[in-house]
């Protein structure tokens, strides 16, 4: 990240980061959990999550709470992204790079549709 010169600039870049923050605290009916425990993270997730937050925002989703969660169990599968929307069945994704974080989010998401080619027979 490039250095703050101005007041303004810095004011910019908070209002930028407390925008992502609620994006991420926002309630809805539809949920997005994306499992960042120590292999997610090595595995990618950091750019799942940052691809599924870059979506909602450009497509200017509302009702869809993104949230994190830790190890799911399945280090194998990382990146791990679950979709839960309303009362159906949580969907479970595996190995989930930021293209099919991308697809999820068209597809299941918008489309309720979930992406038969990455779900976990969980």
């Amino acid at each position: 990240m490039p250095a703050i010169k101005s007041l303004e600039e810095l004011k910019r870049v908070r209002e930028e980061a407390l925008a992502k923050k609620q994006m991420k605290a926002a309630s809805g009916n539809i949920q997005v959990i994306v499992a960042m425990g120590t292999c997610g993270i090595a595995a990618g997730a950091r750019d799942t999550m940052k691809s599924v937050l870059n979506y909602i925002e450009t497509e200017n989703l509302s009702g869809v709470a993104v949230t994190q969660t830790g190890c799911i169990g399945m280090c194998e599968q990382e990146p791990i992204l679950q979709v839960v929307i309303g009362d159906q069945a949580k969907v479970t994704y595996g190995k989930v790079n930021a293209k099919v974080a991308v697809q999820i989010m068209k597809q299941h998401v918008q489309g309720g549709l979930p992406l038969k080619d990455h779900v976990l027979p969980i």
